[in-house]
């Protein structure tokens, strides 16, 4: 009896391997999880119900195969995937933009908190995201705080397209809608109209030395100016804080995502604006000290 087509093909488990295997060659840090997440995105399933499946067709194989083709090249698998999750929201990623990375969803995390406190006496409260990129740490604090309003500020025109593109996909399902403003944010005369408005400020900004050796999934994709900032990192930090202390008003809170190995600099140049008070370092999940927080006095 001759075999049907369907039962010549490899079976999942058997690309699933010869995948990780590819994967693992090229260096990827992790085959068997970016294996797994290819092959659900080919099947549209979440990754934890791939074992359900027997076979791949073979259109499914030919996407799955090329797909782990690019992965091996170390084109990042949020740009294959073409969506990231974060925190609370799910956003558009892909050339031109920095991926949000997980331990950036603590910042998220703090901001909640440093809001939600104060939602019985700021019942509308206004944040500004800087350096927002693909917009995912203020549209995930306006899909999580709806009452809240919300400005991304971006200064790459390539990024720029992926931080409206997120808030028109509705990204942020906020009360307000969520204002894009292109600009640079050390730039001490950006948005005059919100000095002494501001209820919150939060910022990812680039912080890695200049000629620091990363991995290819960052040296050759995610936008330099989005990770390096001069030869010690700070040159952002240091044009962020008179214009957070300018911004926000009395009792205002800020987080800064920072190096690890920055944690004393960055809390000593906050500390030394007479403006704020409260000014800590707050670590990541890991234990790395990787926030700057405080208040303006």
């Amino acid at each position: 009896m001759t075999n049907s087509p369907r039962a010549q093909l490899p079976s999942l488990r058997e690309e699933l391997r010869a995948a990780e295997q590819a994967l693992r060659a090229a260096g990827v840090p992790s085959p068997e999880h970016d294996a797994r997440v290819l092959a659900a995105h080919v099947l549209g399933v979440k990754p934890g119900f791939v074992w359900q499946v027997d076979s791949l067709s073979e259109e499914q194989r030919e996407q799955f195969d090329w797909l782990v083709v690019q992965r091996s090249r170390r084109v990042p698998l949020q740009y294959l995937l073409g969506k990231v999750f974060f925190a609370s929201v799910e956003v558009l990623v892909g050339p031109g933009v920095f991926i949000p990375r997980p331990e950036t969803e603590q910042l998220h995390v703090w901001a909640l908190t440093a809001l939600r406190a104060r939602l019985w006496e700021i019942p509308e409260p206004v944040v500004f995201d800087l350096c927002s990129g693909s917009g995912s740490l203020g549209l995930s604090i306006a899909h999580s705080v709806p009452e809240s309003a919300v400005t991304l500020v971006e200064n790459d025109p390539k990024a720029l397209v992926w931080t409206h593109k997120n808030v028109q996909a509705g990204a942020s399902s906020g009360r307000a809608p969520v204002r894009v403003v292109e600009g640079d944010v050390t730039d001490q005369a950006l948005l005059p109209d919100g000095a002494g408005t501001v209820d919150l400020v939060v910022a990812n900004p680039p912080y890695v030395p200049s000629g620091t050796p990363t991995p290819p999934e960052v040296a050759d994709f995610d936008p330099p100016q989005a990770v390096f900032a001069g030869p010690d990192g700070l040159d952002v930090i240091v044009g962020l804080v008179g214009n957070i202390a300018r911004w926000l008003k009395p009792g205002g809170a800020f987080g800064v995502e920072h190096d690890e190995g920055h944690a004393d600099q960055v809390r000593a140049l906050f500390a030394k604006e007479e403006r704020f008070r409260e000014v800590k370092t707050m670590s990541d999940l890991a234990g790395r000290p990787r926030f700057v927080t405080g208040r303006r006095a």
